[in-house]
């Protein structure tokens, strides 16, 4: 669907402020780095990250959980002053990483609702149900969750993994009439950010070779193709 005949095409101009929610440090400039950049030029966005991103070196011994995850929070900070925004604009949760089906569903789900509430936001971006990945789904559970508790709330859906691992992924997602936001000028932007997420590309992490890493291929595909969005089903 193209931006001008869309419903929301405010918020997707940067005309309305809103909140996205991200499972793990990175998603946000991967997935929405255009469209943050867009808003943080115009009414103003906020980035909520539930996790400490720390379980994507569990080999390291120079880099232990808890030291990771004060880098991944510092290279989210970086990513956000990247995209136009500052360290305002950050909501840093710090729950585990990989093991969100452990926590408490109603206390997240109330914390959010409350950090959402305080931005005067009404859109909110949250990660695809089709994304394979355990702490995108339970991202995904805490919205509808939080949907049935505020109506007036208009949430939207963004792929990260499956649009990277799907093959059928077109097939999958045109029944929900996505809409295709081109990075345009922002592109620039939108790579530094991602690029200040270091420690997944394998810049920082040393003495742990099965440790994760983004493929190459992958950001290319983020940094350049248009962003994906679509109202959430």
């Amino acid at each position: 669907m193209n931006v001008a005949d869309h419903p929301d095409q405010a918020v997707f101009e940067g005309r309305e402020k809103f909140v996205v929610l991200a499972p793990h440090p990175d998603d946000e400039s991967l997935a929405c780095g255009a469209l943050l950049a867009r808003a943080f030029a115009g009414a103003g966005a906020h980035v909520i990250c539930l996790t400490n991103g720390s379980a994507s070196h569990p080999g390291s011994r120079a880099w232990p959980p808890e030291r990771l995850g004060v880098l991944r929070c510092a290279e989210l900070t970086r990513a956000i002053e990247c995209l136009g925004g500052t360290a305002r604009d950050l909501t840093w949760m710090g729950l585990p990483d990989a093991a969100l089906y452990r926590v408490d569903p109603q206390d997240v789900t109330a914390r959010l609702e409350k950090t959402i509430a305080r931005t005067g936001a009404r859109h909110v971006f949250v990660p695809a149900r089709e994304d394979h990945h355990e702490d995108h789904q339970a991202t995904a559970a805490f919205a509808t969750a939080l949907r049935t508790k505020r109506p007036d709330w208009i949430f939207h859906s963004y792929p990260v993994w499956s649009r990277w691992d799907d093959p059928d992924f077109a097939n999958s997602i045109a029944p929900y009439a996505p809409i295709f936001l081109a990075p345009e000028e922002h592109e620039a932007r939108k790579r530094t950010a991602i690029a200040a997420h270091r420690s997944q590309l394998g810049q920082v992490v040393a003495d742990d070779p099965l440790g994760f890493v983004l493929p190459s291929g992958f950001i290319e595909r983020f940094a350049s193709e248009d962003e994906i969005f679509w109202r959430m089903p």
